[in-house]
């Protein structure tokens, strides 16, 4: 039986956050139905100290969730075409940040598949294997997510503990960003076959 992550859960470094993540089960209630996936891939941003970090720059009411309590999914939108899932670590008032990279699809498969537009025969790993993809897999969006406590059984997006653990976990560089980029604070269960390129 799974259960929700507490909020003291959140209230670390992201980078430990990151890493712990790793295995936890991202849920997505659509109407009747839950989507979920198991978290493969993260990112740890680290605020005011993180050249990479949203937060880097100050507090914006486009940033403002990183700024308050942790255990709150930040949504951005990114490149004008994807939605990007994060959830905010550290003490209220201490931006940090953790982005959610790629699932490993457990249930609802149908459903993502229809929400990234594939075909039936399509590889399950088009559906969550990078940021945008899994938010469009699960439907989310900045206008509809941003903000939602992930800590709260009434929520519709919940990140769950199901016992499993990993074998081995790999840090590496982030990806897609221009400063800091050679910080090991990208995190991957090795050898998942789901984990973006």
């Amino acid at each position: 039986m799974s259960r929700i992550l507490p909020r003291r859960f959140y209230f670390r470094s992201p980078d430990f956050v990151a890493r712990d993540l790793l295995g936890k089960v991202l849920a997505r209630r659509l109407g009747g139905e839950w989507l979920t996936g198991r978290i493969v891939e993260t990112e740890a941003y680290f605020g005011k100290d993180d050249p990479a970090a949203h937060a880097f720059a100050g507090k914006t009411a486009r940033n403002a969730v990183l700024f308050g309590p942790p255990g709150f999914a930040y949504v951005y939108f990114i490149y004008g075409m994807y939605s990007c899932l994060n959830v905010s670590c550290e003490p209220d008032g201490k931006p940090g940040g953790v982005l959610f990279r790629a699932l490993e699809p457990l249930s609802g498969l149908e459903t993502m598949t229809r929400l990234r537009g594939l075909t039936a025969a399509a590889k399950p790993q088009l559906l969550t294997s990078g940021p945008g993809r899994l938010c469009q897999a699960l439907g989310i969006t900045r206008a509809t997510h941003n903000g939602l406590d992930v800590t709260s059984d009434k929520s519709e997006l919940q990140i769950r503990e199901d016992g499993f653990r990993p074998k081995s976990i790999a840090a590496t560089p982030r990806i897609g960003v221009t400063k800091a980029a050679d910080w090991p604070h990208r995190f991957v269960i090795e050898g998942n076959e789901f984990v973006s390129g």
